[in-house]
Formats: structure tokens, sequence, C-alpha cells
């Protein structure tokens, strides 16, 4: 295990690695509630997409562990899954066979751009500042899931006056009320996973989402009489499966859906934006946890150029990452990508694949007792988000927030980030932003010729999205 995997090249151990594995899975393990949930919607079975959602996660997971041995874990996107469902099926008509075949398609293009460099060439274009303000965005989106998980906030819908009269609504964040105990369990998670990592305890942050879940239990977040072992059992998810199982290639999805000459363009582009989600939150994601960490070695970086196949630990990644989306769409579920979930892992110490495979062991164990996950709440792993948030907003200093050149194309990668809730938007914004600063000072050759390819992408998406 230890020549396998190069623990002590990596500086890191055995039973690291496991606590590791396991803060990540506990950090994630909301997918596998939550993507049923929002799939099941368009008429797929709960039961089958909770099975498909678990197989994609241990294919990407182990596909990333033992191929390019980082400490990533991959399940279905959240925001992709929600494309799927209400703009896909729900806003454009497209049947959930239809939607899993374009996802599928949309997996062999990442897998094709891969190859072929494209993806890497993008990751060198980026300017050094942005990357760090990447690394920092994703420090800012990753704490606020944990807020908004431990309720902290209260998104409240309030009447906004204008001349006297109310003509509209606006959703105005403002702090929970105190008196929820989903709250208090949340502040007492919080402190107590504060205190340990500040004393640097091993394992502090596992130890903190164990002892959250406990405290749980007789506040009376979780209630352990709502387990249901039959409805949640394998054998019903195993049945339900062969419903959403090689449905993408059937006649009511691949097979019918270039079949209306009309809507090959907007079937391509849906495609498009798919792909572009997909890409550019894997590559925040990497940029901005493997960077700072280590994980990714200035050599990895700089090698991107010139390596051939798969010589990296980035080529690999990126590899492991991009036919992840093509398998889980073939069991029946929304793009699989890298989650960003994986850095409460890495702030836990987790820097080989190790930490995948054990990810992905919990993610084969969560099939049998599914139920007994279930009981983790929310409010116990969100602590360990808005923590490891913090620890990576350190990428913010290096970027000159005095020089309006660099801080303005970084505040929309990172803030922005945030703000709206989307990594690969608040890329989107950085990067065109940059090429605007970069314009308007008459330094348009600093800009990459890959980088007005992705802003016009981008752009163009923004309008389909817009038209759609």
């Amino acid at each position: 295990m230890e020549k396998f995997f190069k623990l002590k090249e990596n500086k890191t151990t055995i039973s690291t690695e496991m606590v590791a594995g396991v803060t990540t899975f506990f950090a994630m393990s909301y997918i596998l509630f939550v993507n049923p949930s929002i799939l099941s919607q368009t008429g797929m079975p709960f039961q089958a997409v909770f099975l498909a959602t678990i197989i994609a996660s241990i294919i990407g997971t182990l596909i990333m562990g033992l191929f390019a041995n980082v400490p990533y874990a991959q399940a279905p996107g959240m925001g992709l899954n929600a494309f799927f469902t209400f703009t896909v099926v729900f806003g454009l008509g497209y049947t959930w066979q239809q939607a899993l075949a374009m996802v599928f398609i949309c997996g062999l293009i990442n897998v094709l751009i891969t190859v072929t460099k494209i993806r890497k060439l993008i990751i060198n274009a980026i300017p050094e500042s942005m990357q760090h303000a990447i690394g920092g965005g994703i420090g800012i989106f990753v704490a606020y899931v944990g807020i908004k998980n431990a309720k902290l906030l209260d998104f409240t819908v309030q009447a906004e006056p204008k001349n006297g009269l109310v003509n509209g609504d606006s959703i105005v964040p403002a702090l929970g009320n105190f008196n929820n105990p989903e709250i208090i369990l949340a502040i007492i998670g919080l402190v107590l996973m504060t205190v340990l990592v500040v004393l640097n305890v091993r394992g502090a942050i596992l130890i903190g989402i164990v002892v959250t879940t406990i405290i749980a239990i007789p506040m009376g977040v979780v209630d352990l009489s709502m387990i249901d072992w039959q409805a949640n059992s394998l054998g019903n998810s195993i049945s339900e499966l062969g419903t959403t199982f090689g449905a993408a290639f059937g006649a009511d999805g691949m097979q019918s859906l270039f079949s209306d000459a009309s809507k090959i363009p907007q079937v391509l582009m849906t495609v498009i934006a798919f792909s572009l989600s997909d890409t550019f939150d894997t590559i925040g994601t990497f940029i901005g946890t493997g960077r700072r960490t280590g994980i990714f070695s200035k050599e990895d970086e700089l090698a991107l150029e010139d390596s051939k196949g798969f010589s990296t630990k980035m080529d690999k990644a990126l590899f492991a990452d991009a036919i992840a989306t093509s398998i889980g769409a073939v069991f029946g579920t929304s793009n699989t990508t890298t989650y960003v979930e994986s850095a409460a892992g890495i702030g836990a110490g987790g820097r080989t694949g190790l930490t995948s495979v054990v990810v992905a062991a919990l993610f084969a164990l969560s099939s049998l007792f599914s139920p007994l996950i279930a009981i983790v709440p929310a409010q116990a792993t969100a602590p360990a988000l808005i923590l490891v948030g913090v620890m990576m907003l350190a990428s913010f200093k290096d970027i000159e927030w005095t020089n309006l050149e660099e801080a303005v194309p970084a505040f929309f990668a990172s803030i922005f980030m945030g703000l709206c809730y989307s990594i690969s938007y608040g890329i989107a914004a950085g990067f065109i932003f940059y090429a605007v600063v970069k314009v308007a000072k008459g330094k348009f050759k600093e800009v990459s010729p890959i980088l007005w390819i992705v802003n016009a992408l981008f752009i163009l998406n923004f309008v389909i999205l817009a038209i759609l």
C-alpha cells in the first residue's frame, strides 16, 4: 500500500488517509439523498437513481484514486442535476432518457478535450492571479454551502417597496432564528470543531462530525425511529435500476434525440452547456484545492504543456473526471463530477488516492446501510465545510488587491462565485472581466487565445440560457 500510493513521498500515513476519506464521504454523503429527490421529479424511479448515484460515485472515485492517485471523490454534481431536471426536462421538454443521452455525449466530449490536451491548455491559459482567486473563491463557496446547510442564514421573501408601492419580491438573507434546535446543533458543532482544529487535534473534523451527530439524537434533530430499512433496501434499489440502466440509448433516449432536425442546434448547445459547467467546476476544484496543498506540484502543472499520454497526476485526474460522466449516464444519473467537498478530506490531511479508495468503499457500504447514513445531519457536516472554506481563503494573500487590474477579475472569480452559488459562473465572470480589463489597458496580447475562445463559449452559453 505504501509503494502503490507513495504515502511517505506525499508525507501522509494510512490512518490519516482513512480519516480523510471518511471525512470527505460524510461531507458529500448528502448527494445520496438529494440527487434522487431532484432527478426523480422527472419520472425516474427514486431508488434507481439512488443506486445509480452510488455506482457512478464508486467507479468515478476509484478511477480517481487508483489511476490518478489523488484524494478527490466524484459523484453526480449539484447544480448539474438541477439543470438536468428543471431546464432540460421541464423547461425544454425533453424526456429524462434524452437528457441522459445528452449527459453521455457530454462525457465523451470531455474525454476528447482531455485526451487532446484542450482542457490542459485551458488550465495553463489561466493567469496565476486568477488561479489564486479561484482557490479563495472555492473557499468562499464551500463556507457558504456550510453556512446554508447549518441554516445560520434564513432566506426569506420580502416585499420590495418602490415609490410607496409594493411591486415585487426579493430574497433577502437574514440571521437564522436561534430558537431552532438545528441551528443550535450547528453552532455547537462549529464551536467544537473550531476548538479541535485550532488545538491541532488529529482527526478534528471527523471527531466533530461524529460527536455532533451523537449530540443531535437527544436534541431531537435526529430521530432514530424514522429509519426505514425496507424502503431503502438494496434489493429494492437493484430492481428499479433496470429502468434507468441503458435508458440513454433506448427508443426514448439517443434514438429519438436527433429525430427532429429543427431541434438539433438546441440539443448541441444544451450538451455544450452541460460540458462547460462540468469542465469548469472540475478545473476550479483542482486548481483551488490542489495548488495550495501540493497535491498537484508545480512540476505537474508545468508538465501539462509537454507531457504525452498520462504522465502527470493532473493528466490522469482530468481523464478520470471526464470518463465518470459517461459511466454515470449509462447507469442513470446526471453529470458525475469532482466534488468540491473533497476539500474537507484534504483539510483533514488526505494527499493520495487512498483517501479516494476509502470514499469509494464507504459509498459501497452505503448501499447496504443507507438508512444509517441518513442519520448524519447536515448540521454535523456543515461546520467542516465552513472551516475548510476558512483555510482556503489563504489563497487571497497572493493577490495584489490594491491593483484594480488584478482586483476586479479576482473579485468576480472569487466573491461572485459564492454570491451566485456557482463555481463555473464565478470563473466565467472572472475570465470575462479579465479580458475586459486587459483590453481597456491596451494589453490585448496578454489574454491567451484559449481564454478568448473560452470567453466566447461562456458568453454564448449565457445567451442560450437567456433565450431558453
